[in-house]
């Protein structure tokens, strides 16, 4: 989509942080709704939905 390509250990590493940050968002205490879009996010955009998670989501 911008002609970003993510892979090697650069790919490995981001898709372990952005499974831990779906596992963080389903433990919390959020409502479903905000989890669904939290998750939504990650998945249709793993970098960005990763730093907006990290900046935004956990209290």
């Amino acid at each position: 989509m911008f002609g970003v390509e993510v892979s090697g250990v650069l790919g490995l590493l981001l898709l372990i942080l952005n499974i831990y940050a779906i596992i963080k968002i389903v433990q919390s205490r959020a409502s479903t709704g905000r989890k669904v879009l939290w998750v939504v996010l990650i998945l249709l955009l793993p970098v960005i939905g990763f730093i907006l998670w990290f900046l935004l989501g956990p209290k």
